[in-house]
């Protein structure tokens, strides 16, 4: 019992350094969080509990890849410390399988939340209540800074 709680652990850990070393999933995470804050604080969008489900399943899928993509490049950097072209291979159809599914979610996304009505009450929600758009540029600011600060912070580290 003891080895299977601690591989909730190391899963864990693994988690915690994709979100603390790769900028992509910083972003996707950023992206998700907004969505589902629209859908579950405000009333703007009309959607069903499976189509809920739809987008909370390929947030997940992204992420995943997205974790996957990290270890597929770490394990052929480490195989493969100088430049091979195989190696770029790999790490470039990782890549591409979270871009795929990364595509494919926003087009689910925009099918299942294209709601131009949703969108009117958005604006004049915020048309109305400007301390409201404040705090949402405000948050755009510090997701931005989120995402790519701890990149820069590592970059001169590493130099």
């Amino acid at each position: 019992m003891k080895a299977f709680l601690k591989g909730f652990v190391y899963a864990g850990r693994g988690v915690f350094l994709c979100f603390a070393k790769e900028r992509n999933m910083r972003f996707h995470l950023c992206i998700a969080v907004y969505m589902f804050c629209y859908l579950t604080i405000y009333d703007f969008f009309e959607i069903s509990k499976a189509e809920y489900g739809v987008l909370l399943a390929l947030c997940g899928l992204v992420l995943s890849l997205e974790a996957v993509n990290t270890a597929i490049e770490r394990a052929v950097n480490l195989a493969s410390p100088d430049f091979h072209p195989l190696a770029g291979q790999a790490k470039d159809a990782a890549a591409g399988a979270v871009l795929i599914a990364a595509v494919f979610s926003v087009i689910a996304g925009f099918v299942i939340m294209y709601q131009p009505e949703a969108f009117r009450k958005m604006f004049e929600y915020y048309k109305t209540n400007p301390v409201m758009l404040v705090v949402l540029i405000l948050s755009v600011i510090l997701s931005n800074i989120f995402v790519f600060l701890p990149s820069n912070i590592q970059k001169r580290k590493e130099v």
